[in-house]
């Protein structure tokens, strides 16, 4: 693990803990990695109704955005931003959100002659499709390039999420890629008390779900290609569903009969979910990256991923079966392949499982802090020129 001591990292996100999803989970490890790495940490976000006070966290007031009210949105006055920021003396500031909170700091950073990154998370371009804003496509490229090629680095998930940034004019990108605990994450949670609360006994492959449950995710493919599958094979295939999001009851109102929904987990009976499943299903063409993948893969999990860059990306190396989007009847035959061959079910999970053990978060975390570091250095050197320079 390196040391950082110096470093001083200003994080402006929309998406934080309590909130529960990838991003927010990503940035919370990120403030516990740059913290364990002798670093100082400031998180500016949005407010949150069951969020607990912390020093080091400014929650600037925020709304539920009507299109999708687990998202929050807020807009700090910016001359308070700034203030704050000069007050605090970063020596870098990253926006992990390109609307509200994250302008503020892109903002304040320019201001103030600080080092400005950020992180490209969310696919809002394709978002856009999914919540009565396809007249906004063409514009939200054309913001999102303005925001992101206002930082001195643009650090991608993927190399395929990377490729389409460059495709649309986006400058200065790089790779800041994911891990896993593989610890947490394990075949060992397997539970057979919990595959019978969920409807599954020894012979019947149960197909798993995890994550916010938005229009976006396509789970309504995922439940079409499962009726399907039950109609072609012998093998019982049941489903679980672990999440919650905007499109709950659709998603409950179009599921096969016997799915059950668990909610939101954390903790053990996530990691139990996990494993105690038989095949994952992962439908989306909108995610960036898919941290519920990796999971599933550590968890020793076979998955099947609609065939779309970010996903193929991480399912080639980690011995997954992909279907062309939004094909059902494409989904149904992977499916109905999995559940009558338990042989290469074990395969591709032992495949899993190997790939996810070389993915662990610390040379992640090593490797994005030295470019933190090297962000800074070339700062201070150029502020140290002829003609000086720094905070104002």
């Amino acid at each position: 693990m390196i040391s950082a001591p110096g470093l001083r990292l200003a994080l402006f996100t929309d998406s934080y803990p309590p909130q529960l999803n990838g991003v927010s989970l990503l940035l919370e490890r990120l403030v516990s990695a740059v913290r364990e790495r002798g670093a100082a940490v400031r998180v500016f976000t949005t407010t949150d109704p069951s969020a607990s006070n912390d020093g080091e966290i400014v929650r600037c007031p925020s709304l539920a955005f009507w299109k999708y009210p687990e998202h929050r949105l807020a807009l700090p006055a910016p001359w308070n931003v700034r203030r704050a920021l000069r007050a605090w003396k970063p020596t870098i500031v990253h926006s992990a959100s390109p609307f509200g909170v994250g302008v503020a700091g892109r903002a304040a950073a320019h201001a103030l002659g600080v080092p400005f990154v950020a992180s490209y998370h969310t696919s809002w371009s394709a978002y856009t499709a999914y919540y009565g804003l396809s007249p906004l496509r063409n514009v939200a490229w054309a913001y999102l390039r303005w925001f992101h090629n206002g930082a001195a680095r643009t650090y991608c998930p993927t190399r395929a999420t990377e490729a389409e940034l460059r495709a649309h004019g986006f400058a200065h990108t790089t790779i800041w890629g994911r891990g896993v605990d593989s610890d947490r994450f394990n075949p060992s949670f397997r539970s057979a008390a919990l595959r019978a609360r969920l409807g599954a006994d020894d012979r019947t492959v149960l197909a798993l779900c995890v994550g916010r449950l938005g229009a976006e995710k396509r789970l309504d493919v995922a439940f079409e290609g499962l009726r399907a599958a039950a109609r072609q094979t012998a093998t019982r295939v049941v489903c679980a569903v672990a999440g919650d999001g905007p499109h709950a009851a659709a998603y409950r109102r179009a599921a096969p009969p016997g799915t059950v929904f668990v909610g939101r987990l954390t903790g053990r009976p996530l990691s139990e979910f996990y494993a105690s499943g038989d095949v994952f299903l992962f439908p989306s063409t909108t995610d960036t990256f898919g941290n519920v993948l990796l999971e599933a893969m550590a968890s020793g999990v076979p998955a099947i991923g609609a065939d779309v860059g970010p996903t193929r990306e991480l399912l080639t190396a980690g011995g997954g079966v992909t279907f062309p989007p939004g094909d059902a009847a494409a989904l149904a035959a992977r499916i109905v392949e999995l559940a009558d061959n338990p042989t290469r079910r074990a395969d591709l999970a032992a495949r899993a499982r190997a790939f996810a053990s070389e993915c662990a978060w610390e040379p992640v975390f090593d490797e994005h802090l030295l470019d933190y570091v090297r962000m800074t250095s070339e700062a201070t050197a150029r502020r140290d020129g002829p003609r000086g320079g720094g905070l104002k």
